[in-house]
């Protein structure tokens, strides 16, 4: 298939869907993700869609001048440091026996290596890398993968089946990654994992936060929750004046790590 034809063909797609993955396209048109980021990359560059983490959205569902998110393996190199310090943080607050939502991302996996040291917890979460590394540990946790479709970039389930099946859990605990920390909610890039971790916030007792110091003050697309839904806020350093009022003033208590 030609190109041009291909990305007459996304475009089409992307306007009846809304929304597309670049695994999804390259299964569909038989051919590898690489050329997929290139055609939306032509297809971006033309205004006829927004580039997003892992596909692209329908141009007016973005705002123009919103910000983007870089490649899951980009983020996962990032803040290296101090993601580890806040792994080892969050970990700490959770007692032996708990309930625990865990989402992913960066950081999320980060708190994964720091957890599998501890022992008895139940651990319910859509990410493979999440539950492979509690797998692996000889610490007797419980653990329990949400199955539904595989976003093999953030090596994630996502979408209808996998929301199912978290509600047929309840858990005391959220444990949250995010993009973006405003002073008055916390936000996300990609639609699909806003929807899995709203659905988290819905069937937690409490919200715990992981996010380092690069996303405070920093938007991102989607809301997640108001700051009033978070309970802690793990990070790396304290937040700037005016954003930390505004956070003890919902009622968020700030944890910073040691790096």
């Amino acid at each position: 298939m030609k190109p041009s034809a291909r990305r007459d063909m996304i475009l089409q797609l992307v306007e009846e869907q809304g929304e597309v993955q670049v695994v999804d396209l390259a299964e569909r048109f038989d051919t590898s993700r690489e050329t997929i980021r290139r055609d939306l990359n032509e297809l971006d560059a033309c205004g006829q869609v927004r580039k997003i983490h892992g596909g692209a959205r329908r141009a007016a569902l973005v705002p123009e001048g919103a910000p983007v998110e870089g490649s899951f393996d980009a983020r996962m190199a990032a803040q290296s440091a101090e993601k580890a310090a806040i792994g080892r943080c969050a970990a700490e607050l959770f007692e032996e026996g708990a309930v625990l939502f865990v989402d992913t991302g960066s950081t999320t996996i980060a708190f994964a290596r720091a957890l599998a040291r501890r022992r008895g917890l139940t651990v319910i979460t859509n990410s493979t890398e999440v539950a492979g590394i509690l797998a692996r540990a000889e610490a007797h946790h419980r653990l329990y993968l949400l199955g539904g479709e595989m976003a093999a970039e953030g090596r994630e389930t996502l979408g209808a089946l996998a929301i199912e099946q978290l509600s047929r859990f309840k858990a005391q605990h959220a444990v949250l990654t995010i993009g973006g920390l405003t002073g008055s909610e916390i936000m996300d890039y990609d639609l699909r994992e806003t929807e899995m971790a709203r659905a988290m916030v819905a069937r937690a007792e409490t919200v715990t936060v992981l996010a380092d110091h690069g996303k405070l003050g920093r938007a991102a697309v989607f809301e997640v929750a108001p700051l009033s839904a978070i309970h802690r806020l793990v990070t790396d350093r304290e937040p700037p004046a005016e954003l930390a009022a505004e956070l003890r003033a919902a009622g968020v208590e700030i944890v910073v790590a040691e790096v």
